[in-house]
């Protein structure tokens, strides 16, 4: 039977991340991803910080930097901004997964494509026996660890029981070859009729296309019925229809708290851990974090012969750390945002109008930590404050002192 030290599931940012950081440490690593090749298909819409290229050690992805931003409410009045450094890259997605991956092996994990997550069974060794499957059929491999990187409807958080009461917004996106638009900007879309949860996206993809989406509540309206709405403003928007997409995505974003990450031989990192932006649904730069973080424990544990709950619990605490209060606040302030209507939106972005509430943004604006730049933003505007429910008071009560981290964060501490 093959035996293996770690068994990383799911070969996205998040588990290539994990498997670079164990094999570079010397431990025997097997990555798997059950599409037939790693990248494919796209996962996200592929707006990246600049911590995201410092953790891939790499700007090979990037096709473009993007230095501003337009939010238009449900009227498609807007607010625009631009800020004179990039605060965004748009990369080729596809590129930055085969990448890490690459990265991994060459740091000497093997890794194997098509082959699926299939279950487990506890070995009377203090190991695991997981059950792959592949297009010639089952096996099976033992681990010490397996670290669950494999999305947002995770079979290893389930064959784990870790359990993930977390919402699920469906996301439905389509990439077209060109499109309309200034190149060097982002596009957000608020309307409770069109994407009532989160908002509809257009997004550059560098080669004078676009990526165009929405992810909403899964109030039994599908996805896609509320990207045609979505099609219909930008119609207006931009005068023209988009065209024909050249590929479609339907996906699932998980807003929420996992209780525990970490359980007797087995962690979740990135999405299957829900470490995804509140307020964004981004989570590649969460993932490849907290997928340091982990290894860093995991490497630990795996020393000492001891991969028990007990002994991986730390990695549960340290992500926590470092996300936990950014998370907390994003979700509280997210139960406000789920609540206005689209009179409430068209009004936000008209009092955003102000010169000083836009140099606010240029100034704080940051994709991996929204709720920094909101907080500013509430508290140099009463009439902000006045638009949304009382509960808001409480949230930017306890909010005055937070930060968001620097880009050089400290790595953790063993």
């Amino acid at each position: 039977m093959e035996e293996v030290e770690v068994l990383v599931v799911g070969a996205g940012p998040a588990g290539s991340t994990a498997a670079f950081e164990l094999a570079r440490r010397g431990h025997r690593v097997l990555l798997i991803e059950e599409h037939p090749a790693v990248g494919h298909p796209v996962q996200c819409a592929g707006l990246v910080s600049e911590r995201v290229l410092a953790l891939a050690g790499s700007r090979a992805s990037v096709r473009q930097p993007v230095h501003g931003a337009a939010v238009f409410g449900p009227s498609l009045r807007s607010i625009e901004f631009r800020a004179p450094a990039p605060r965004a890259y748009a990369i080729d997605r596809a590129g930055l997964d085969r990448e890490l991956a690459d990265r991994a092996a060459r740091a000497g994990a093997e890794i194997r494509s098509h082959v699926r997550f299939d279950g487990r069974a506890p070995d009377a060794d203090g190991r695991e026996l997981v059950r792959l499957r592949t297009p010639e059929g089952a096996t099976t491999v033992r681990a010490r660890l397996v670290i669950g990187a494999d999305g947002v409807t995770s079979a290893v958080a389930r064959a784990f029981r870790l359990r993930r009461p977390v919402e699920i917004l469906p996301a439905y996106e389509a990439e077209y070859a060109t499109s309309p638009g200034d190149p060097d900007q982002v596009e957000v879309y608020l309307s409770r009729s069109i994407a009532p949860g989160l908002f509809g996206w257009w997004i550059p993809d560098g080669r004078g296309g676009a990526r165009v989406g929405l992810a909403t509540h899964a109030d039994g309206t599908s996805a896609r019925a509320s990207y045609a709405r979505l099609l219909a403003s930008l119609v207006r928007r931009f005068g023209r229809p988009l065209g024909t997409p050249s590929a479609i995505l339907a996906s699932g974003i998980p807003i929420g708290h996992v209780p525990r990450t970490a359980t007797t031989h087995a962690l979740l990192v990135g999405d299957a851990a829900a470490q995804v932006k509140p307020l964004s649904g981004g989570g590649i730069f969460a993932g490849m974090r907290c997928a340091q973080i982990a290894a860093e424990v995991a490497d630990r544990a795996l020393d000492a012969g001891d991969a028990t709950a007990e002994r991986l619990a730390p990695y549960d605490r340290l992500w926590r750390d470092e996300f936990g209060e950014e998370f907390s606040r994003a979700l509280a302030l997210r139960k406000v945002f789920v609540r206005l209507t689209d009179d409430d939106l068209d009004r936000i972005v008209d009092a955003l109008r102000s010169s000083d509430l836009l140099a606010t943004i240029v100034a704080f604006g940051d994709i991996d930590f929204p709720s920094h730049v909101a907080r500013r933003l509430l508290g140099a505007s009463p009439s902000l404050v006045r638009l949304l429910p009382k509960a808001l008071g409480a949230w930017l009560s306890t909010s005055r002192d937070y930060r968001a981290p620097d880009l050089d964060f400290r790595p953790v501490r063993r």
